[in-house]
């Protein structure tokens, strides 16, 4: 039976399935904008004011950094890259649920919430032994 101990393999066991879950999830965003494309995106960008161009950062933010944070390799700035995806995305795409409930009661932004939150405590624990390492894990 494994316990919760600092340093421990559960400790590890629980940065990694964190680690995999959020990298996997957010992917997911990243794989339907490359099959379906990331017109809404750019023009969600230029309607701000900003260049379209700036809309394919979203694959950095959705297919690299989630791919950098599933292999464990440079998390921590990877985990900050997918938390500050989420913050540009609620920017373009959600301002206006912010203060909103959803159907069922719940926030929301409630998705949007958790991976922000999951990616700010990535970037926080890092990616622990189960992964490529490196400086920035």
């Amino acid at each position: 039976m494994y316990r919760i101990q600092a340093g421990g393999v559960s400790e590890d066991m629980a940065k990694f399935l964190l680690r995999v879950s959020l990298a996997i999830l957010i992917l997911f965003h990243g794989v339907s904008k490359i099959l379906g494309g990331i017109g809404p995106i750019t023009g969600m960008v230029a309607k701000m004011g900003m260049p379209p161009a700036l809309g394919y950062l979203v694959f950095i933010g959705e297919v690299l950094a989630p791919v950098l944070v599933l292999v464990g390799a440079w998390t921590r700035p990877a985990a900050f890259v997918i938390a500050v995806n989420m913050l540009v995305a609620v920017l373009l795409a959600h301002t206006t649920q912010f203060f909103t409930l959803s159907k069922t009661g719940g926030w929301a932004l409630e998705l949007q919430g958790m991976y922000f939150i999951v990616a700010i405590a990535v970037m926080l624990l890092g990616g622990g032994r189960f992964g490529v390492g490196g400086k920035w894990n």
